[in-house]
């Protein structure tokens, strides 16, 4: 049919085109009072690669409610969902450990495509540990643990013709190590020796004493062969860490070997690349970094949220490298922690956004009566197009906060070590995919040789029924469609679970415990696998419920 003149589509151009910038403002004003009365929000450095990233929080034995270490990461960008617990593996005399690039973005673990065979290196002769395998591997047998999140770096630092990109170090790492400090020197050793050719990174690597950040850095090309620029704290044993995607090691005292480890060639590369005089406090954050400060929005929600009479601000130019939390950490606030939307704080994205609507519900009686509800039709989980719409329309009105959990989560595992319990049962990983805040998680501990049906297939690259990511990310997404009316029937999902979680895993640990001292291993770790099976399956169940019931309601009433 031919094109008239006055479409519906010219007509709407043209009435846009026609609204000033101050009648804008006036519509969004009227339909959202709170925003006339906003406060900003100071500015943080998260624009760019970075803003996908991850989030990394670190817990020393002093500062848990039990004693036990413990660790976090959210894998936020596009990356594979496959997971597997990868067996020990044999290698001969003489044999070679090859190392890979691309192994990100494989869609199944026996999938190479896209992958690049960069090199190898020597391999132990032996057996190497079993360890949970991840897109960024966190956790092995012997209750060693990490966390990861991409510090970026000045460009000038990263050298493509080193050989290791982090994924394959942690792989290596918890193959062969048991201990933090083990793990860190391996890791630093070989990056130096065979070259780093990724882009800045922060592990928080932990075992069943101490917990650490490691922080590493290509070399540039100085002339040298390539190397590394790496180095490592330790969290003091009441404190609390965290890496957000800024790097966070302030001025390394080289003579304190307790709390410090760093390269062998780390000072005299940072001379060579101009990085540092050699006569002021060796201070490493500033060196690596082009960013102003060492924290950004969730860096400071933490600290502040676990140590609130210490009166940090955002306004600060620094912030602490740890602190000692006012209450002990358990699994469940860590579990809150990694659920954050900053939902009623002054860094709310959505809280000049809400409108007052009067809805007809049932009263006591039987009969409709009238009630007025202060509803956010925008949710925090609201795509760029829609923030960049809103922020047009009305400049600030839909700041972009980075929040802890985010929409583009791949997923995300809180990691918590005990040495009191046999290894098998003393780590564990509760696990869970897609949105943290949306999304109940399942424990998966050290001992267990088998994960739930679907774990092994990622959901990233197409939509797959027989990937378990799918039966929760598919809910996840309708219910954001009207997040104000479905995040409650979530939450109390989620909180049904946890509670659920706790209280089973209590006496499921009790028995596969008494097992082991028992001398019955395998009937052990076929409890374990069997409960994180059941579990899950119950999981996913309630999902596919809940996305049924979203839609129902939906189809009768936005």
């Amino acid at each position: 049919m031919k094109k008239t003149a006055f479409s519906a589509s010219s007509i709407a151009s043209a009435m846009f085109r026609r609204l000033s910038a101050l009648s804008v403002s006036v519509l969004i004003s009227l339909a959202f009072p709170h925003y006339a009365n906003a406060q900003a929000v100071p500015y943080l450095p998260e624009d760019g690669p970075v803003r996908e990233s991850c989030t990394s929080i670190v817990v020393a034995k002093g500062a848990s409610d039990d004693g036990s270490v413990m660790t976090a990461h959210t894998c936020d960008s596009n990356y594979r969902t496959w997971v597997t617990m990868e067996p020990r593996k044999v290698f001969a005399a003489g044999e070679s450990d090859k190392i890979y690039w691309g192994l990100l973005h494989t869609e199944e673990p026996y999938d190479m495509r896209n992958t690049v065979l960069k090199g190898s290196i020597p391999a132990p002769e032996g057996e190497t540990y079993k360890f949970l395998n991840v897109a960024y591997p966190c956790m092995n047998e012997k209750q060693l643990a990490m966390g990861e999140t991409t510090t970026e770096g000045k460009e000038e630092l990263v050298n493509k013709d080193g050989l290791f990109q982090i994924e394959e170090l942690e792989r290596i790492a918890l193959q062969r190590c048991s201990t933090a400090r083990d793990a860190i020197r391996l890791m630093g050793d070989l990056a130096e020796q065979y070259g780093y050719g990724d882009w800045g990174e922060c592990l928080t690597v932990i075992d069943k004493k101490e917990a650490w950040l490691f922080e590493i850095y290509g070399s540039g090309k100085s002339g040298k062969k390539p190397g590394a620029l790496w180095a490592a704290q330790r969290i003091p044993d009441d404190h609390v860490g965290i890496s957000a995607n800024v790097p966070r090691i302030g001025v390394i005292d080289f003579k304190d070997k307790d709390n410090f480890m760093y390269g062998a060639e780390l000072r005299d590369r940072c001379k060579e690349l101009g990085l540092w005089d050699g006569k002021s406090p060796f201070k490493f954050w500033p060196m690596v970094t082009t960013y102003k400060s060492n924290f950004s929005y969730r860096e400071f929600f933490v600290l502040n949220e676990l140590a609130p009479d210490l009166g940090l601000s955002l306004k600060d130019e620094e912030m602490p490298f740890s602190v000692k939390p006012k209450e002990k950490v358990s699994a469940q606030k860590m579990f809150e922690l990694y659920r954050q939307t900053y939902d009623g704080t002054d860094m709310d994205q959505v809280k000049n956004l809400k409108i007052a609507v009067k809805r007809k519900v049932r009263g006591e009686d039987g009969g409709m009566v009238t009630v007025t509800d202060s509803v956010a039709p925008i949710s925090t989980f609201m795509t760029r197009d829609t923030r960049s719409l809103l922020n047009q329309l009305k400049p600030g009105c839909a700041p972009s906060i980075r929040t802890i959990a985010v929409i583009q989560c791949s997923y995300s595992e809180i990691v918590k070590l005990r040495g009191w319990l046999p290894d098998e049962v003393g780590g564990v990983a509760y696990f869970a995919f897609d949105n943290p805040a949306q999304t109940p998680r399942v424990p998966i501990y050290a001992g267990q040789t088998k994960l739930p049906a679907g774990f092994d297939v990622c959901g990233q690259k197409r939509y797959r029924k027989d990937a378990a990511i799918w039966r929760f990310r598919e809910t996840n997404r309708v219910a954001t469609i009207g997040w104000d009316r479905t995040k409650g029937k979530i939450r109390k999902a989620l909180s049904d679970y946890d509670q659920m979680l706790f209280e089973d895993t209590k006496a499921l640990e009790e028995k596969a415990v008494k097992l082991i001292k028992e001398g019955k291993k395998d009937e052990a770790v076929e409890l374990l696998n069997g409960y994180c099976s059941r579990l899950s399956a119950a999981q996913q169940k309630t999902w596919e419920e809940l996305r049924e019931e979203f839609w129902s309601l939906f189809a009768r009433s936005m």
